[in-house]
Order: structure tokens, then sequence, then C-alpha cells
């Protein structure tokens, strides 16, 4: 069994088409249909066609990575795809060959995919495979540190089983010579650092202290707050509004939720219900684990009433407001802004 990473384009813009008609979908919009490139010497032929200019690193490169894709990946293979609109990866299996589409204003290059958990946090895997998540490169193998047999026990409904390390230590994938598609690329830095930020947070802002995050940032944002007391929180973690004491809209209803599981349509609808019984304007969900397809939906209907935060946009929000958070919070998140140069996909 094999373990490839398959990313949804650049922007994230093919990712709702691979989850919704179960496709690993791939740009590469110069390159023509690969179905008779049955061999890499074959893709290459077609690559150095469709850019003649391109030199033989890219060349090498881009053949690498659609020969992986047309001919390397195989029925029962293990796909992930990270997804760029949520802190989130999809995890399936390739259940069908190559095709092509032939629409120039969609993603070309498709297989058929079974996704089988398309949801599962980021924060589910070790800091070691989320180095390897971090490769710029569109179609990439994933084998280091025993990587198809943790991902199969996520795939199980189980964290990686495998020990984390850190960023730093982790080495680069094993180049095989001739196939690209195992190389060593260039990482998103950022997103390491996100991720590595991320497992902070989820370490030292468990429970109840998640909570107390939130009302920290809704402080600094200008609200006068007040934090449910630990235990059974009558359906509101925090209570927010502007003004001394309070008292003026918009008055927030907040819930968190610190369990990695997506939250389904029933917390949403709980919130809903206690914002009409604090007679609320405004509701903010809070959950480390994300949401539902089906809460996202949902979400949308009430888009001017409820604002729904994952891991992602609770870690954005305490980037924004950091240098007004209570230096007790800042000393157990010790944050430092550095200067990265910005290395293109």
């Amino acid at each position: 069994m094999t373990f490839w990473m398959v990313r949804g384009g650049r922007f994230g813009q093919d990712e709702q088409t691979a989850l919704d008609e179960g496709l690993a979908v791939i740009g590469f919009h110069e390159v023509p249909d690969l179905g008779p490139a049955d061999t890499r010497e074959k893709v290459e032929v077609l690559v150095r066609e469709a850019d003649p200019e391109a030199n033989d690193g890219r060349v090498r490169n881009f053949t690498g990575q659609l020969h992986a894709f047309r001919n390397r990946m195989e029925k029962g293979d293990l796909v992930v795809l990270p997804l760029k609109s949520r802190p989130q990866v999809a995890l399936g299996r390739v259940a069908g060959p190559y095709h092509y589409l032939g629409d120039a204003s969609r993603g070309n290059h498709r297989r058929k995919v079974e996704w089988l958990r398309p949801d599962v946090p980021r924060t589910y895997f070790g800091q070691d495979l989320l180095y390897s998540l971090g490769a710029f490169m569109t179609v990439c193998r994933i084998r280091r540190n025993n990587a198809e047999e943790r991902v199969t026990a996520i795939l199980a409904g189980h964290k990686d089983p495998g020990l984390t390390v850190s960023m730093t230590e982790a080495p680069d994938e094993t180049s095989v010579g001739e196939d690209e598609s195992e190389a060593t690329s260039a990482r998103d830095i950022e997103q390491l650092a996100r991720d590595q930020i991320l497992s902070e947070l989820e370490v030292r802002f468990k429970g109840h202290e998640m909570a107390r995050l939130v009302e920290a940032v809704l402080r600094a944002q200008g609200c006068e707050t007040r934090l449910s007391p630990p235990g059974p929180d009558g359906g509101v973690d925090v209570l927010a509004g502007r003004g001394p004491l309070g008292l003026d809209a918009p008055r927030i209803c907040c819930q968190v939720k610190s369990s990695q599981s997506p939250a389904d349509v029933t917390v949403l609808r709980a919130l809903q219900g206690t914002m009409s019984t604090f007679k609320a304007d405004q509701g903010l969900l809070v959950s480390w684990g994300g949401f539902t397809s089906a809460t996202l939906i949902e979400a949308r209907q009430h888009h001017f009433s409820v604002r729904l935060w994952d891991a992602s946009d609770l870690l954005e929000a305490v980037v924004a407001n950091y240098d007004r958070l209570p230096e007790e919070l800042r000393s157990d998140l010790p944050l430092k802004r550095i200067w990265a140069l910005v290395l293109e996909e």
C-alpha cells in the first residue's frame, strides 16, 4: 500500500470539487491528456511539448508528479488532501484509473477517490507527518516514519500513533533518483509554524482553558465579557457585549468546544436556542475540531447572526490580537514575529 499526497490547487480552488465528486484533481493545465502516456518517457515528451522553454529541473519535477498521478497511483492506495479552506485534511483511497476532463476552466487531470474521512483535524497528525504534508509539490509520495501504517490508524478513528518529532529534527523525504514525485522539495514554512502553534494551543488550552482564551480575544477586541465557571455552562461559555457594562449591541453568546471531533448541526442549533434565551444579537461557535459539512451548510443560512471559528480561525484571532492579550496568556503562549522568504508552489 502506498500513501500519496495530492493537493487541490494552489489556493484550494479544486478542493470542494474533489470532495463533492469523489476525485483527486490536479492542475497542470498546459499539459494535455495523459491517457496515452503510460510510461515516464511519454509523460516527459508531453511536458516538454507543453512548455518548450522550461528548464530541465522544471521538466523533471512536472514529469515526476504527472507520471506518479497517471501511472504509479494504484487502486486501493491511500490519498491525503490537505485542505486550505480549513485546518483539516481529507483521507481516502484511490478508486479508479486516470481520466482527463477536457475543460479548460476546471482541473483536467483526475483520479476517482473514495473519501473515507473528509474532515480529519490536522492535530490528529504528528509533527513529522505534518512536515511531509508541508511540501509544496502537488503530487508527492509520503513514506517516511511508517506513514502508511499511521494513516491507516487515523482512518480507523484514532490519533496518529507515531512519535511526534520537532520540525527541525524531521529528515527530508528520500529521493529515489529518477522519480521527482518523491524528491526533497521546499516546505510551506508558514503552515509548518501554524501547525506547531496549533499543537501548543491544544496542549495548553484544553477544556475550560480554551473558553478563557476565547474570552481574552473578545476582550482584546473591545468587548466586556463574562466567563462561565468550569462545569455545566447552560449552553454558553462566554457572554460579551459593548459599552462600559457590556449591555450594548452587539450582544454575543459564545459556545466553545475543545473536542477534536467536528461539531455537528445539533451544536449549532443549541447555540441558536441559547441566543434566544439570552436575547443575544449574535452567536459565536468555536469548535477546535472544526465542523461537519452539514453544519457549514446550515451556518450559511445564518450568516448575519452566527459565526463559526475552527482551530485556524481561533489562531488567526489570537495572532491578530496577541499584543492586547493579558500578560499571563502571552506567557502561556510565547510567540514572536519573523520574516521569511515567500517560496512559490
